[in-house]
């Protein structure tokens, strides 16, 4: 039997069949999320909550779990397209595993960072 590991086309096809059942075939995350939008992993979240993760969404929590990140980062250090990096974000922040950064507060309340985490909030309740 012939081996097709080497082959670039299979390697190729199953990344893109891996991201599909990564998203469920979704095309659109359920959530707003732009490539600077930050997320963090959820205070007091409990351990036994990421025993029950994909590998990814595990890898993601891994990178989120020091400070918050952006989408855009996000999906660089996991090497993963970026919409399917907000798919899997809009979940995990859906789950209540991540929620949304606020970035620092600046001294007159004009940052747009700020204004854009504010209405993400407001859009997720």
């Amino acid at each position: 039997m012939p081996d097709f590991a080497d082959e670039p086309w299979l390697a190729e096809d199953t990344a893109h069949l891996r991201l599909y059942a990564l998203t469920g075939g979704r095309t659109r995350p359920a959530r707003a999320l732009g490539l600077v939008s930050r997320v963090r992993v959820a205070p007091g979240l409990a351990p036994a909550t990421l025993d029950t993760l994909g590998p990814e969404s595990a890898q993601v929590v891994e990178v989120c779990g020091r400070a918050p990140r952006s989408v855009a980062e996000i999906a660089a250090r996991l090497g993963i397209p970026v919409n399917v990096t907000k798919i899997l974000l809009s979940d995990l922040l859906d789950s209540h595993v991540l929620v949304p950064a606020l970035p620092p507060r600046e001294a007159d309340g004009s940052d747009p960072l700020l204004l854009e985490a504010a209405l993400e909030g407001l859009r997720s309740l």
